[in-house]
């Protein structure tokens, strides 16, 4: 069992999502950083679609009422396990009574605490993740509160100290056009791959909103709703773009300026209010080869990991 003792700003408890149910308006859900939850999840001999905690900025505690292995990735939270340090993309052996640490997010926003076994809670459409909005998943379908337990199984043996990095982080977020461009002139895009976005402090797990100065998008467009997914970008008529991610809605009426390709959405999982980014538009080829580059990437820690555990 794990005593969550603070949360911090949202710590909740997910997997790679729930598939399949969109046309019964059933968000996606699941870790905002896949190749986070999935790099820590082999770190500690777990399935990659085992649950993991999601945990937003950091200022949280954890404490382990059984011995165990864990493993965390994404940002790097100055985590302190009895207050010793340890770090992102490293397996580090728990004993039971220590307690787990997050001081703020450096380099990133979001890390995710992969645990030996997995956290047994109930699936709900096949999936484990908490959807904050509708209510369901993880353990009461909401963020973890002070004084839950989360149940976990114990683990009292040997494990190799095992790490990891992870893949390259990007300015630069390459885009797929949308269906809408010819709607919204070229003049749309152009600017909205010349300018630099901030992150407003209105985002969440449901999209990341975008501001600039001297916006030029502003538009009067109203089309019947049509099927969105994450990645998908709206123009609000402010002119400013929300990039929806994993609990966004799956129908919208804005315009879409076009829909993140699938390699950089996890980008959006580590970017913070305040932080800057950039857009490219790209072919398919381009969107191809840079998912093949992430999926060589995992295939490569699967050698490395195989090698090791065979030595």
């Amino acid at each position: 069992m794990i005593t969550v003792i603070k949360p911090g700003m949202q710590m909740t408890i997910q997997d790679l999502g729930r598939h399949g149910y969109r046309h019964l308006g059933i968000a996606q859900s699941g870790a905002l950083d896949p190749y986070a939850m999935i790099i820590a999840n082999r770190l500690v001999g777990n399935d990659d679609n085992q649950s993991v905690i999601e945990i937003t900025l950091g200022l949280a505690q954890l404490q382990f009422q059984c011995a165990t292995v864990i493993a965390l990735h994404g940002a790097d939270m100055q985590a302190k396990l009895d207050g010793v340090s340890i770090y992102p993309g490293w397996s580090y052996p728990v004993e039971q009574g220590q307690t787990l640490t997050f001081a703020t997010a450096r380099q990133g926003f979001r890390s995710y605490l992969a645990i030996k076994g997995g956290i047994d809670c109930h699936a709900v459409m096949n999936s484990t993740a908490t959807d904050i909005a509708a209510g369901f998943g993880g353990l009461t379908g909401a963020p973890l509160q002070a004084n839950d337990q989360v149940p976990i199984t114990p683990f009292d043996g040997n494990w190799p100290q095992r790490g990891a990095i992870a893949p390259a982080k990007r300015s630069v977020i390459r885009v797929h056009s949308g269906p809408h461009q010819q709607l919204l002139s070229q003049q749309f895009s152009d600017f909205f791959a010349q300018t630099k976005w901030q992150v407003s402090p209105q985002s969440n797990r449901m999209g990341v909103r975008l501001s600039t100065e001297h916006n030029q998008l502003m538009h009067t467009h109203s089309l019947p709703s049509l099927a969105v997914s994450p990645g998908s970008i709206q123009l609000t008529p402010s002119g400013e773009p929300i990039v929806l991610l994993n609990d966004g809605q799956t129908t919208g009426g804005y315009p879409l300026l076009g829909t993140i390709i699938s390699a950089d959405q996890h980008q959006f999982a580590q970017l913070k209010p305040g932080d800057f980014v950039r857009f490219e538009f790209v072919n398919l080829a381009a969107a191809n080869t840079a998912q093949r580059k992430l999926d060589a990437h995992l295939q490569q820690l699967t050698i490395a990991l195989r090698n090791l555990s065979i030595r």
